[in-house]
């Protein structure tokens, strides 16, 4: 889809553009109108989208790579679950817009700076104390109104001025309420359609007085014209009221400080919800940082194994030392070429363990025989960390088939039991110490595992009835991490 086609379509759509998983990396939406526009599960890698509005568009579940945000408008907008790694947000409006879940921008400190909220004022001395001390004097001040009138009312012997004090208190709350009620109607519109503070509460005010007006009327036909009538045919009856517009100040004045109030209350919220997500996203990070360094450890631990092995066929068997280089070559295409990724399909990680015996095998020859073997084909498409068996494979290896004379034996063994993934390799080698605590491969394992799973994964050593190591995961935990850390880690 080009450009010209793209401001097709939002024309022909009223702007309610819907582009649900589709590949727009690299895309150029500057300058656009896609108001509400749905781009939920879409790959927007590399898009710009620099002074697009963006007013309460979905793009949860996108991945959203090196996007280009620079002065959009994104009030009220969906990023949730969406990875914000080299986004540039420099200028932009989030006002409003969701952000759980998702990566955290290296730009942020650029954002447009947060309003001042009516809770940091009063927590500030001076201003913030004057403000607090005006804020309790109304409200004592209408609460004893409330009471005054109330006793009046009660006590009153006639019932002509008790009528009058109803219709006084009927009146104020039926414009109380009605200022509330057209505020909180008009909050999400009056903020969408003007990005000017003063213009918001200028049409909040006209909007406030016509609605009280009609209000007072309505209640000054129901309670209040016949008492007031009887009562200036009274020749003792002394009107001292205030003009009738006087009063619509106290409402127009309500009504922007609720304007304000509900504003920075949804500031507040958003507020308190990415200091959330900064804080989910800190722990991923570090996840992922100590991840990478135990994988990065497993590498040159292996190539030192492998490369000695090689050395040692060299001068012996040079046909064998090219073959188990080449075999060495494409176990290295393998955990280079992943991208930065945690994650593997298991068919993957079997390959490569099928890849290093076989490098192994080259090196023993006669004395190495292996299997690897899953009960059930769905199971070869599950997700696992990368470089899981690998380095257990290693240590059989080493520690058992290298210390046999004769033949020895691996068998990889992968099978689903009681809702939990079981991957063993058995060896028969000299069997485990009793109060074996494993090299570092092992150790890198069980320390992968308690990153991801907790207490949902778990390494045993067995030397009965046969010697193997077995790694449990439960299913249901390894499907979580596999959804989880796709979407999250969408970069």
């Amino acid at each position: 889809m080009t450009r010209e086609q793209l401001i097709g379509t939002i024309g022909k759509n009223g702007k309610r553009l819907k582009l649900r998983g589709c590949d727009l990396a690299n895309f150029d939406f500057s300058g656009l109108d896609m108001t509400g526009a749905d781009l939920s599960f879409s790959d927007l890698a590399r898009a710009n989208f620099r002074g697009a509005i963006l007013r309460g568009a979905n793009l949860s579940f996108s991945n959203l790579t090196g996007a280009d945000f620079t002065d959009a408008d994104l009030y009220e907008a969906n990023l949730n679950y969406c990875g914000l790694q080299q986004v540039n947000l420099t200028g932009a409006n989030v006002e409003g817009a969701s952000f759980n879940f998702s990566g955290r921008s290296s730009y942020q400190p650029n954002l447009r700076r947060e309003p001042i909220t009516l809770t940091t004022i009063l927590q500030k001395p001076g201003w913030g104390t004057l403000i607090g001390m005006i804020l309790g004097a109304l409200l004592v001040y209408g609460a004893s109104g409330i009471i005054y009138f109330t006793n009046l009312i009660a006590t009153a012997t006639d019932d002509c001025i008790a009528d009058l004090y109803r219709f006084v208190i009927a009146q104020n709350i039926a414009d109380g309420i009605a200022t509330f009620l057209v505020t909180w109607g008009l909050l999400g519109w009056l903020t969408q359609r003007f990005t000017t503070t003063w213009k918001r509460h200028l049409i909040l005010s006209i909007a406030v007085l016509a609605s009280v007006m009609t209000i007072s009327t309505i209640v000054y036909y129901w309670l209040g014209r016949e008492v007031l009538t009887e009562l200036s045919k009274r020749p003792d009856y002394n009107n001292t009221n205030a003009p009738w517009h006087i009063y619509l100040i106290a409402d127009v004045l309500i009504a922007n400080v609720f304007l304000y109030v509900l504003q920075q209350g949804r500031q507040l919220t958003r507020k308190l919800s990415e200091q959330e997500f900064q804080l989910l996203n800190m722990e991923k990070l570090k996840t992922r940082a100590e991840l990478d360094a135990l994988q990065a450890k497993i590498n040159p631990h292996f190539l030192y194994n492998a490369l000695n092995s090689i050395a040692s066929l060299v001068h012996e068997d040079p046909d064998k030392a090219e073959e188990m280089t080449l075999l060495l070559s494409k176990l290295f295409r393998y955990s280079t070429g992943r991208e930065g990724e945690l994650f593997a399909s298991l068919a993957d990680e079997l390959e490569m363990v099928r890849t290093y015996l076989k490098v192994e095998q080259v090196r023993f020859g006669n004395r190495l025989a292996f299997s690897v073997e899953v009960s059930e084909p769905n199971l070869i498409d599950l997700k696992l960390p990368q470089f899981l068996l690998q380095p257990i494979v290693e240590n059989a290896i080493k520690h058992g088939i290298a210390k046999r004379a004769d033949s020895g034996r691996i068998d990889v063994r992968i099978y689903e039991k009681a809702g939990e993934l079981h991957l063993c390799v058995h060896d028969n080698g000299p069997a485990f110490p009793d109060e074996m605590s494993g090299g570092y491969g092992l150790r890198s394992i069980q320390d992968k595992l308690k990153l991801l799973y907790g207490d949902d994964a778990r390494v045993e050593l067995q030397n009965w009835p046969l010697k193997q190591v077995l790694l449990s995961i439960k299913l249901a935990k390894l499907v979580h991490n596999d959804q989880s850390f796709s979407v999250s880690e969408v970069h």
